[in-house]
């Protein structure tokens, strides 16, 4: 690693530590030449699949139109950021683990509706007419009283698992 100082290329790691959810390692090192101290990140770098489109179109992930869709779902309810990036890093996790190098936006569309009905369940329904094009009231009545008949956010994160993670 090149000293960001003095451009030396003799540097030594002399701390390094896991960041976030273990996506990332920072590393604290020292120059030989000019003993200054500088931190660098290092995470895997994989690739997110191209998205198949409803007719057929392909184009690259965008992580920009994932984050504004939730934005727009959860606009003016109480999530915070922090659970909305980490929903997010969630969705992400999940596309780069599959390895894939296509998928189906409906298959994208319904990893959001599972991380929004975990967040909020108004941001759910919201989501869930656009997503699945709501035509009437009955349509987001279906929907309410599915929700109703499901455990609650709060109750599905206090839940005890059956199978140890």
């Amino acid at each position: 690693m090149r000293c960001p100082f003095c451009t030396s290329t003799d540097t030594r790691v002399v701390d390094s530590r896991m960041v976030g959810e273990g996506e990332q390692v920072r590393r604290r090192r020292q120059c030989a030449q000019c003993d200054e101290r500088f931190t660098t990140y290092e995470t895997a770098e994989l690739s997110l699949p191209r998205i198949v489109k409803r007719d057929g179109t392909r184009e690259p992930f965008d992580d920009r139109k994932l984050r504004s869709s939730m934005q727009i779902a959860l606009q003016k309810r109480s999530v915070s950021s922090d659970r909305i990036e980490a929903a997010l890093s969630r969705i992400q996790r999940q596309l780069k683990a599959r390895g894939e190098r296509e998928l189906r936006a409906r298959e994208i569309g319904e990893l959001v509706m599972r991380e929004l009905a975990d967040l909020d369940q108004v941001g759910y329904v919201r989501y869930a007419s656009v997503y699945r094009s709501f035509q009437d009231v009955n349509d987001f009545r279906d929907e309410i009283e599915r929700l109703g008949n499901e455990p609650t956010p709060e109750q599905r994160r206090n839940q005890i698992p059956l199978i140890d993670d």
